[in-house]
């Protein structure tokens, strides 16, 4: 089902994330262009694949082939666009960054396991 395939590919990227939240240093001047640049480059297929994961979640849900609330995936969606951003600009505590990295991998997981 290309729904598993797209929450297993945003997990992988989910976990590139979190790494390089971890292992690489704040930008010095978030205002740096070409800093953006490569942000956005890095960034874009990963939103537009987050938004077509949450059209055909959002479907399944409705479906009743799992047992997720529809806000439950909103949510998530958002949270991923959040761990996006704050993965390259360190804006936000590791604390509520890990929290925000457990709920998304919980719903991910969640759904990959139902749809199996």
């Amino acid at each position: 089902m290309e729904l598993i395939m797209r929450t297993e590919y945003l997990i992988n990227h989910l976990h590139e994330l979190k790494d390089h939240f971890e292992n690489s240093e704040a930008p010095e001047n978030i205002r740096d262009k070409a800093f953006f640049a490569r942000v956005k480059e890095k960034t874009t297929p990963i939103f537009e694949s987050l938004e077509k994961w949450e059209e055909e979640a959002l479907r399944v849900v409705k479906e009743r082939k799992v047992n997720i609330h529809p806000q439950q995936i909103n949510s998530t969606r958002e949270n991923m666009e959040l761990v996006l951003m704050h993965s390259y600009y360190k804006d936000l505590r590791r604390r509520r960054y890990m929290e925000y990295y457990k709920s998304i991998l919980y719903i991910f997981e969640q759904l990959v396991d139902e749809l199996k």
